[in-house]
Order: C-alpha cells, then structure tokens, then sequence
C-alpha cells in the first residue's frame, strides 16, 4: 500500500480506516473544490515518500455523507489523522506539504518536515 493514496466510502471507512494500525490522514473532498484540487497532487507526495509510516485516504464528500457528519467536517478540504481509530489532529484548508508535514510531525515517528 505504501506510495498509493486509497478511497473509502462510508461502507469502507470503519475497517479502512478506523481499524488501520497505521496513522490514517484522510482527506474529505469534492469535485467542486478548487482547494481540494490543489492539494491532491501535495497529498500524493506526501503518500509515495511516507507510505510506510502513514496511510492517506480519499473520500468523496457529496458520496458519502454518514462520514463527514460523524466527525463535524463543515468546510473542504478537510484532513482528520486517524491514530489507534482516534481523530488526533484536524488541518481544514490547502496548506504546502512542508506545512503539512509540520502538523503532522508531532503524530508520526519519523516523518519530517
């Protein structure tokens, strides 16, 4: 899975993402959402080069509804960490990879920004 972004649905995410033994960014998105298309190719990068510490999953907003609800997402992009099925850090907006990184240095062993 390392180097990959994967999708899940609100049918997937329990196990995908809750169940995961490795952090889980996932990235709520939309098709409309400039910001989310900006930072796709960052959340791409930041997949290839730390697939082996942290997993990042995509998930279709307008498709799955039960999901965003349940964690209070209001505004795209979205980013909620997932550590041990726990949300640990939420970043809301198109940030750089460095900052990115950044926020999520205090999460994961070994990831710098």
């Amino acid at each position: 899975m390392a180097g990959e972004t994967m999708t899940v649905t609100d049918a997937t995410f329990d196990e995908a993402v809750l169940a995961s033994e490795t952090p889980v960014l996932v990235d709520f998105w939309a098709s409309w959402c400039g910001p989310c298309r900006m930072i796709a190719p960052v959340l791409d990068q930041i997949a290839e080069e730390h697939g082996d510490k942290l997993k990042i999953a995509k998930l279709d907003y307008d498709a799955n509804p039960d999901v965003p609800s349940r964690y209070g997402v209001m505004g795209l992009p979205t980013l909620l960490l997932f550590k041990g099925g726990e949300p640990v850090q939420q970043i809301v907006g198109a940030k750089p990879k460095r900052a990115l990184l950044k926020e999520l240095q205090p999460h994961i062993e070994g990831i710098n920004a």
